[in-house]
């Protein structure tokens, strides 16, 4: 049980508003519940932001970044807790720089907008949807180090950002690869084992960029299995539709092509949902190891302005423009309007209430990048602000539950 963050708290009290985070703390009490916390220098023994770092930030993250002065020694990643103990106990890390990363730590969120958006259509249009939590496939892809019960942690984590992005659960079911596969394994096994006879080497290399790697000195032989195990999964839960993003396709029609091969007549229907390319001009697609190249959950305030700031908007070009991709993708379908704040003679303010409209105004330079920016990042710190408070709290609270069991 983790501790209270006041000296000699033994565990957290709702009595006691500063000796814990709770559901309802906007960043800025996170920030000066952490800001005030006990954590003497040096003194590792009844430390509560250790006990937080140790407990929440490492199971989640996998590492706890500092971000610190050359003169305090520099930015450093922690990859284990036991060497922030030792730099800890050393004094190479202080107080004062250690309670800025642990709040960054718990206000962070990744990403989920789109997944949510595309479900709630399908929802609204009367379809019942299956959601895969894939965690025997992102151990195959060597997400969190191939540690499982790190990515059931994700997992869970991600159901969390979907819930407090608005997912409309009605209708919606969540199923855990490994559970199902385990569940009716023979079953299973022998449907990946007649895709994979039907299908030559050259066929599934294709969809191995499904795994988002390219260099085949990065494979292992775990890719030629997992574009197999995931053309199974579509007839192993009896899906009528794959909703998947368009860097999946690839898979969804191999699904389709197994179904020409062994004559079967319902096909199972591609809907694959819109991929918001990168903020650069170029970039097809977001990337998480570009972080100019998207928003993530994790960007504060001012690193989405920035972001929106640096990206690609030239004036009167509509084709290609990452800035009214995310207006068209994310911020109509979340708000119904764009609304744009600007001076009198700019035009005035206005409120967009279609794609087309805006669109239009753009190409003919009557909206200018100059005034869609700053209209843009407002919008998308909206949403990102609602849900990183929902979804963090939750998240917190369901690990403090598994860690008093």
């Amino acid at each position: 049980m983790l501790p209270g963050l006041q000296q000699g708290q033994e565990k957290m009290s709702k009595s006691d508003p500063s000796s814990s985070i709770f559901m309802d703390d906007e960043e800025g009490v996170v920030n000066d519940k952490i800001k005030k916390a006990y954590c003497p220098p040096k003194i590792v023994q009844g430390n509560p932001c250790l006990e937080y770092i140790k407990f929440i930030i490492f199971p989640w993250f996998n590492d706890f970044k500092v971000e610190r002065s050359a003169a305090n020694g520099g930015d450093k990643t922690y990859t284990s807790h036991e060497e922030l103990i030792a730099d800890y106990a050393e004094e190479k890390l202080h107080p004062a720089d250690l309670k800025p990363a642990l709040s960054k730590a718990l206000n962070k969120i990744l990403q989920g907008i789109m997944k949510t958006l595309s479900v709630n259509k399908m929802t609204s249009a009367g379809c019942k949807v299956k959601i895969l939590v894939a965690d025997w496939f992102a151990q195959l892809n060597n997400k969190m180090g191939g540690d499982l019960k790190k990515i059931e942690n994700v997992g869970h984590y991600l159901i969390e950002i979907w819930k407090a992005a608005g997912m409309d659960l009605n209708g919606v079911e969540f199923l855990w690869s490994s559970k199902e596969i385990n569940s009716r394994a023979s079953e299973y096994w022998s449907l990946v084992i007649k895709i994979a006879l039907r299908t030559n080497l050259h066929r599934i290399m294709r969809c191995v960029q499904i795994m988002g790697r390219n260099n085949q000195d990065l494979l292992t032989s775990a890719s030629i299995l997992y574009p197999c195990m995931q053309c199974a999964d579509i007839f192993f839960l009896k899906a009528d539709i794959c909703q998947l993003g368009m860097d999946q396709r690839k898979v969804n029609v191999l699904a389709r092509e197994y179904c020409k091969d062994i004559k079967r007549k319902n096909k199972p229907i591609i809907l694959s949902h819109h991929m918001l390319p990168g903020l650069q001009q170029g970039q097809e697609k977001m990337s998480k190891s570009d972080p100019s190249s998207s928003i993530f959950m994790e960007d504060k305030e001012d690193d989405v302005t920035n972001k929106i700031n640096e990206a690609y908007c030239p004036p009167k070009i509509v084709q290609g423009n990452p800035c009214l991709e995310y207006i068209n993708f994310i911020i109509f379908p979340w708000f119904n309007e764009f609304k744009v704040q600007r001076s009198a003679a700019n035009g005035g303010d206005k409120t967009y209430t279609s794609h087309e409209e805006l669109i239009a105004d753009y190409a003919e330079e009557k909206l200018h990048p100059a005034d869609l920016k700053p209209a843009l990042s407002k919008a998308l710190n909206k949403i990102l602000q609602v849900i990183a408070f929902s979804c963090l709290c939750e998240f917190v609270r369901e690990q403090l539950l598994d860690i008093s069991q």
